[in-house]
């Protein structure tokens, strides 16, 4: 009877992909709006081909906030990325430059609904106006959500807990915020092409 011998070879132990349960639920979210203004962006095309659609202009205003939530995701970057050099300093200067802008934009999406009531562009009575109110309306909740995660992590900055070793939140803050200008940017190009 012969016996075969087997050697074990050591090979390398994969690790299992994990993702801490936080940042998880953050790209559950992300996601989930994605679908959201996915399912929105479609029904305004679908609605836009039944014809009765009010032709308007694009408030000028829009430009304006397409750059400062432009310049903010400038910002945030900078904030992460000397929180990730313990530059405590920026990360709060950076952090409240952050915070104003996306103030600032809220500000501005306000006077944009201003300048769609100057031309007679109304929530109720035609499916454009409503989608417009719509897209900028949900968009700014999220924004808002943005900005209080942004004055949370202001507050940790200057307890000093914002840190090379304490990044998850500033990595979450800055993922959010850096997805809520790039839906702005969606829909804006959206909104340029389809009003």
């Amino acid at each position: 009877m012969m016996t075969e011998e087997y050697k074990l070879v050591d090979a390398p132990v994969q690790q299992p992909l994990s993702m801490h349960p936080k940042k998880f639920a953050l790209w559950l979210f992300i996601v989930t709006v994605v679908m959201i203004f996915a399912a929105f962006t479609s029904a305004h095309i679908v609605r836009q081909a039944d014809g009765d659609w009010l032709q308007y202009d694009i408030p000028q205003m829009l430009w304006v906030t397409s750059g400062i939530i432009l310049a903010s995701s400038i910002t945030m970057q900078w904030a992460y990325m000397a929180a990730k050099k313990d530059k405590f300093e920026q990360v709060k200067l950076a952090l409240s430059i952050t915070t104003v802008l996306g103030i600032v934009f809220l500000f501005g999406q306000f006077q944009a609904w201003g300048q769609l009531v100057d031309q007679g562009v109304f929530f109720v009575g035609n499916p454009a106006g409503s989608f417009m109110y719509v897209f900028t309306g949900i968009h700014g909740a999220h924004l808002v959500s943005g900005v209080i995660y942004l004055l949370y992590m202001l507050v940790s900055a200057f307890k000093y807990k914002v840190h090379s070793k304490n990044m998850l939140n500033m990595e979450m803050s800055t993922t959010y915020w850096h997805f809520l200008g790039g839906l702005w940017i969606y829909l804006f190009i959206f909104l340029l092409l389809n009003h």
